[in-house]
């Protein structure tokens, strides 16, 4: 219910103001890039800690 009317709130905001939308898109897009370098440093730092092949290739991305 909470997040419903969360989204009923921001899409009014973003009727008033139309640029609104602009900078929740780019929030969004740079949150997703921000979480895709994290999840890539994560993965790296945890394939250096296995010495066996398939932890190797299965951790690889």
């Amino acid at each position: 219910m909470v997040a419903g009317v969360i989204l009923i709130l921001a899409g009014i905001m973003i009727f008033i103001y139309p640029p609104l939308l602009s900078a929740i898109v780019g929030f969004i897009l740079i949150s997703i890039g921000i979480s895709l370098v994290g999840m890539a440093r994560y993965y790296r730092r945890q394939s250096r800690n296995f010495d066996d092949p398939f932890m190797r290739f299965f951790f690889r991305m």
